[in-house]
């Protein structure tokens, strides 16, 4: 990671101008490098309020400086950010920031990544003349703000950590470090921290927030309509410049994903609340490999009601086919665009923007002074300064910006009000979402398999809502279309056919899905002597299934395999036990060392789960995956019984398939 970032300066210089950094961490970090005279503005010289917006600085390519202090000079900027983010959050958190602190102090930022191998390297290299011992951060301030999910044993590791090797290197924090919790409140902890950072920096600094200029909004984005435009280097929703040419031997991943056709798909159960797709995807010759216990990306699309809806709304519905690009008002931005551009406002919404999550209560709170009437103006600053309020009507009802939008439209006409680019600032990018593989390369090569579950829920503030996952519920439709089964009129619909139309092939039915694939470190043993203990609760058996798959390979071609255990639990064996004739199969292959233990909570009056199974087989797993049989069959105490588990995940002998 910090092989990326080089600090080539000498210290004195650079914390003689820095004075306050911001981290928010997400796996990594995102900081903000503030220059205290030019930032706040001295008592001689008013800021200007007429400046750049926030921009993004990738790592330098190899011919490229890595010297971000010598590029902030050469672009004339006063604040860097380095943020690290999978799943996008912490940088739309990163950006949030950024603006409101151009806004409320009237400077721009720069963006750039990658430096936790730096702050943890033995000798990192803030400068060639003062040694750590000598605490060569000790004149500069920072905030920290990790994101994270308790359900990880190491809860915010990377923040904490980050922050202690700040202090030990002399930098002092300001205010109290913030935590994020993905599997609780986020947002709301994020805000909470927040409005208590900008007054404790506001302190620290000597600066009054009441004579803190606000002045008027500043656009990030330029959006510009275009008459003349070759249409062959238009975007449809392709996500590179590579989908746009023909025959690019570009490698496929992240940034180009590869549109492969479904081969198969069928429902492994089908009850009156729930739904499970199995799904195939061909890889065959697009260069694309995988192990068993990787993730595959599927790159969702907005459903149209919520499409037209916005365009609706927003008064674009007559020129959504218009041909616009979006640019960044800032000359010196490196991310000159927000997504691929030229595009037109249709698939902006389509493709680009994550219009079906739910808006922001800080975004709410920016729109109340667009709102075009009195009522909707108070409505939106309810929802937008009372957290209950919001948390009830919006996050639990799973309201869209366009649902929002409409509500406080008069009679239905469009808000014209609102600026798109605000919008476009404010959204965040529409993200792939990560399934973990449930097939085994070492028997199908060509064809990566998935086990999806398909979400939909009525909330309880509004029950007569229905919500449907956005990822799922695409894949629900697509299964559907394929096995030329009907779609509900009250279900999402979605542009299935793709950009330009390539994604659909009417004559033989076949649909393409845009992917990629993650690797990950969830693997089986190299040695399959060693003995294995899965425990996979509903779809969570999907990469053991690959697993199960692969080992039974190995056990047809004559290898000695160790013990193959699966814990399995559902609800009812005869309504969803995915699998359930295929693993039978599989476990006659591997032999009488391998069990497939099953726990089917809703079959007798008192509901059993995968955990009442472990223990009643805890003689037999105790040394591979449990604390509390490490204590009983270990003769351990609980401490030891924790250490011991650690020690399992330390040797990789104890793995974990999760992620937020």
């Amino acid at each position: 990671m910090a092989d990326n970032v080089e600090f080539n300066e000498p210290v004195e210089p650079i914390i003689d101008n820095f004075d306050l950094i911001f981290l928010c961490i997400l796996g990594a970090c995102t900081l903000l490098y503030f220059y205290r005279d030019t930032l706040f503005g001295s008592k001689k010289e008013p800021v200007d309020s007429q400046v750049s917006p926030t921009t993004t600085l990738k790592p330098a390519k190899p011919k490229k400086s890595k010297d971000f202090i010598k590029k902030m000079k050469e672009t004339d900027k006063n604040v860097v950010m380095f943020f690290g983010s999978q799943t996008g959050t912490a940088e739309d958190y990163a950006s949030r920031l950024a603006k409101e602190g151009q806004q409320r102090f009237g400077e721009p930022t720069d963006d750039a990544v990658e430096f936790w191998d730096l702050i943890n390297s033995e000798t990192p290299e803030f400068s060639k003349q003062i040694p750590i011992e000598d605490k060569p951060l000790s004149n500069l301030r920072f905030v920290i703000f990790g994101l994270g999910n308790k359900t990880y044993e190491h809860f915010n590791e990377v923040g904490k950590r980050t922050n202690a090797k700040f202090i030990e290197f002399g930098a002092k924090r300001i205010g109290e470090p913030g935590e994020g919790d993905d599997d609780g409140s986020l947002e709301e902890d994020f805000l909470g921290w927040k409005e208590d950072m900008w007054k404790a920096v506001c302190d620290e600094m000597g600066i009054d927030q009441n004579e803190v200029q606000s002045g008027a909004r500043i656009p990030t984005y330029n959006i510009t309509e275009l008459e003349d435009c070759d249409i062959d280097q238009v975007y449809f929703g392709e996500h590179s410049e590579h989908a746009l040419i023909s025959n690019s031997d570009v490698p496929y991943d992240q940034r180009n994903p590869y549109p492969s056709k479904i081969i198969n798909s069928r429902e492994l159960f089908n009850s009156s609340d729930r739904n499970c797709i199995h799904m195939e995807f061909d890889i065959k010759d697009s260069g694309i490999t995988y192990q068993s216990g990787d993730h595959v990306a599927i790159w969702p699309i907005n459903p149209e009601q919520e499409v037209y809806r916005l365009l609706k709304v927003l008064g674009l519905w007559e020129k959504k086919d218009t041909i616009v690009t979006v640019e960044s008002t800032d000359p010196s931005a490196s991310k000159k665009h927000p997504f691929p551009v030229p595009t037109t406002y249709a698939t902006i919404f389509r493709y680009y923007l994550d219009i079906h999550t739910p808006a922001s209560r800080q975004f709410l709170a920016t729109l109340a002074s667009y709102a075009p009437t009195e009522e909707g103006k108070s409505k939106l600053t309810i929802l937008g300064q009372d957290k209950e309020t919001y948390k009830t009507e919006v996050m639990d009802a799973h309201l869209t910006l366009g649902e929002i939008l409409e509500d406080i439209s008069p009679n239905g006409k469009p808000l014209d009000t609102i600026p798109l680019d605000l919008i476009i600032e404010t959204l965040p990018r529409l993200q792939s979402r990560y399934y973990s593989i449930s097939s085994s390369p070492k028997v199908t090569p060509d064809t990566i398999h998935i086990t999806a579950s398909i979400l939909t829920f009525n909330p309880i503030s509004k029950s007569q809502k229905t919500v449907y996952g956005l990822a799922t519920n695409y894949i629900h439709q697509v299964h559907r279309k394929l096995r030329n089964i009907q779609h509900p009129d009250n279900a999402p619909y979605y542009l299935y056919n793709g950009p330009r139309n390539k994604y659909y092939e009417e004559d033989n039915n076949n649909i393409k899905f845009a992917i990629h694939v993650r690797r990950s470190n969830f693997k089986l043993p190299k040695n399959p002597k060693t003995p294995i203990v899965m425990v996979g609760p509903g779809t969570g058996v999907a990469p053991f299934r690959g697993f199960i798959i692969e080992r039974a390979k190995y056990k047809e071609e004559g290898y000695d395999l160790g013990d193959t255990v699966l814990f399995f639990g559902c609800r009812n064996s005869n309504i969803d036990f995915l699998y359930k004739n295929e693993f039978e199969e599989l476990f006659n292959i591997l032999g009488e060392n391998s069990k497939l233990i099953t726990a089917f909570s809703r079959e007798q009056e008192s509901k059993v789960y995968v955990q009442h199974r472990l223990l009643e087989h805890q003689k037999y797993i105790w040394d591979l995956i449990y604390t509390r049989a490490a204590q009983s069959c270990g003769e351990m105490s609980e401490e030891d019984a924790t250490v011991y588990i650690k020690d399992l995940r330390s040797q990789g002998r104890y793995q974990e398939d999760v992620w937020s």
